[in-house]
């Protein structure tokens, strides 16, 4: 054959048939890898939410055959312990032998653990290496980077979702733009490398959304008997459960999947609804009968999140307490109240913001009738799924939320985005057909325009300077925390502000800082077991001086940190007295241990 025959036939396959769509698959593929790595040299920073380091070190645990046993203690964790164990054993805090967690719903780590098995996570500090660190001085934490590549890989996952999602309910041409516009949203891609479990329940989420449209096209098309809707409806069920064993408030979206079974699947809903009701109990109810077997409540410490944040528990105070009152803490008027004040931020604020630019026209499209059965009948489950998820968030909203407004695994709104996504694009291609264009091909340039208007935060942050560095100081100092870990054994405990830090980086039982440096702290060293050693990093002794150290919840504590600071002595009556200092200077905050442990190589 001729060479320019040869090279005709080769470009009729590249523009028509499989080979075109297998050009234009690895064309988005290599754009998506292009765009992941420009984000992660710009963008990225290390883990900076208690609950990304938090589930790393569960995870860590698993994959090590620990168990799901945590290094990080919750004063109030052990105090559930204590009273439900109290005379069964000699321990029943747990805190001597291995101290099982009751905060954190077990699939997020469980995958974490699968992926720590098959991948090499190396956990110590590498400053030598160029990427990790830079001209020798801390930048990046390996395990860190790799379970942020974890995450942006659910988060593609995310993306291809919502272009099927869209296609099934719309068309081509607003799948292709829902799934772009999904890719540039740059809320999305914080969560993808907070380390939070966000990133895997926006996938389950999906996964459901695609079970319930296939449920609603079978039901109305009749295409089969009932024995295909009774899978369908278990499989929905179980998505649901698995929801929930990666965010407890995950578990009340069986309200709208099972309104939705009842509307739309038929003149069998009852026993779809009974499907769906029995899988996602299967799913979910062992893990609920493991922490009340455990801790006498279903979800632990989560079990309590409602009364967090009241004016009975500030703060992070419950958490934080040994022996809480909680005689007053299921009043119907504490939680009304919480409701009212978180509510009305949620509909003020986080509303609104879902989506940008694509979500104000979904909120406008809620006036517009559109013509498919399946795209009305959705719309009224993501609104149903609203309702019942604004009631949800605003009653189990935590500090954490305030700490982080937007990036916590409280935020439960941010799940809606991609399907907030598709139906303002449906709407903008309502808009666009009836334009009047003078030229065909604007239309392109219309949808270009939309679509980088829609993304402009993405576009801004990966167009800003490189941020100076990805480590999140202050106040966490991975090579400072594992320094300080290695002087002690690893029996011992801690107490530290920041005991997730201390768990996931220097891999050491650490207790968070208890209500007191008193009566409370002497509790834990007298009764449960002796603390080894104190620190404090930046985030208290940087803490506001007078609302925070000297009027606020922490006044005693700031009373401690301030003789320290400023009269260079540790309080008389407390038991640890050695501070490393010289070469052993800690620069991330205030050790202090029992010995001069640096001075033994361990």
């Amino acid at each position: 054959m001729p060479m320019a025959e040869l090279i005709q036939l080769l470009i009729h396959k590249l523009e028509s048939g499989a080979s075109s769509r297998v050009l234009r698959v690895v064309a988005v593929g290599l754009t998506v890898v292009a765009l992941a790595l420009l984000y992660d040299l710009r963008a990225y920073r290390n883990l900076a939410t208690p609950e990304g380091m938090d589930a790393a070190q569960l995870a860590r645990n698993l994959a090590e055959g620990k168990g799901y046993t945590t290094l990080c203690l919750r004063p109030f964790s052990l105090c559930l312990l204590q009273k439900h164990n109290e005379g069964k054993s000699a321990d029943p805090a747990r805190i001597k032998t291995a101290h099982p967690d009751l905060t954190n719903p077990p699939l997020y780590p469980v995958v974490l653990a699968g992926l720590m098995k098959v991948l090499p996570f190396h956990y110590a500090v590498n400053q030598a290496s160029p990427f990790w660190g830079d001209s020798g001085n801390f930048s990046r934490y390996e395990p860190d980077f790799l379970i942020a590549l974890i995450n942006e890989c659910f988060l593609l996952v995310v993306v291809v979702l919502t272009f099927f999602i869209a296609r099934k309910l719309f068309d081509q041409g607003v799948a292709w733009l829902a799934a772009t516009l999904t890719l540039g949203c740059e809320l999305l891609w914080q969560f993808s490398v907070s380390g939070l479990p966000t990133m895997l329940l926006l996938v389950i989420f999906l996964g459901l959304i695609l079970c319930l449209l296939r449920i609603e096209q079978t039901a109305r098309e009749s295409q089969s008997g009932p024995a295909l809707l009774v899978w369908l409806a278990a499989a929905a069920g179980a998505l649901v459960g698995a929801g929930a064993l990666t965010r407890y408030a995950f578990a009340w979206m069986i309200i709208p999947v099972a309104l939705f079974l009842i509307l739309f699947s038929g003149q069998r809903r009852t026993l779809y609804l009974l499907a769906a009701l029995g899988a996602f109990g299967v799913v979910f109810a062992p893990w609920v009968l493991r922490n009340f077997m455990m801790s006498g409540t279903p979800f632990g410490t989560a079990s309590f999140a409602p009364v967090e944040g009241t004016f009975l528990f500030p703060n992070f105070q419950l958490e934080r307490s040994l022996h809480p009152d909680l005689t007053n803490a299921f009043w119907p008027s504490l939680y009304f109240q919480k409701l009212l004040t978180n509510g009305r931020a949620i509909l003020q604020d986080g509303l609104f913001k879902l989506g940008g630019w694509a979500g104000a026209l979904f909120w406008a499209g809620l006036l517009l009738g559109f013509r498919g059965i399946a795209v009305r009948r959705m719309r009224y489950f993501l609104l149903m799924s609203l309702g019942v998820f604004i009631l949800v968030q605003a009653v189990a909203q935590t500090q954490l939320s305030v700490e982080s407004p937007e990036v916590n695994s409280e935020n439960l709104l941010v799940l809606f985005t991609p399907l907030v996504l598709i139906y303002g694009t449906g709407f903008f291609f309502t808009f666009l057909e009836q334009m009047k264009l003078p030229l065909p091909e604007l239309r392109y340039g219309v949808i270009a325009l939309f679509a980088v208007l829609c993304c402009l935060p993405m576009i801004f942050e990966l167009a800003w300077p490189v941020k100076a560095s990805p480590q999140v100081y202050p106040p966490y100092s991975p090579p400072d925390i594992q320094r300080i870990a290695g002087w002690m054994k690893p029996d011992e405990l801690m107490m530290s502000d920041v005991p997730w830090a201390v768990a996931w980086y220097g891999q050491r039982q650490c207790i968070w800082l208890t209500r007191n440096p008193g009566a409370d702290y002497q509790a834990v060293d007298n009764y449960l077991k002796p603390i080894s050693a104190l620190y404090l990093t930046l985030e208290t002794v940087d803490g506001k001086f007078v609302s925070s150290l000297l009027n606020g919840d922490d006044r005693e504590w700031g009373d401690f940190i301030i003789q320290i600071v400023t009269r260079k002595q540790i309080p008389a009556d407390f038991a640890l007295r050695s501070q490393p200092t010289g070469t052993y200077t800690v620069t991330s905050g205030i050790f202090l241990t029992d010995w001069e442990r640096w001075k033994v190589a361990q």
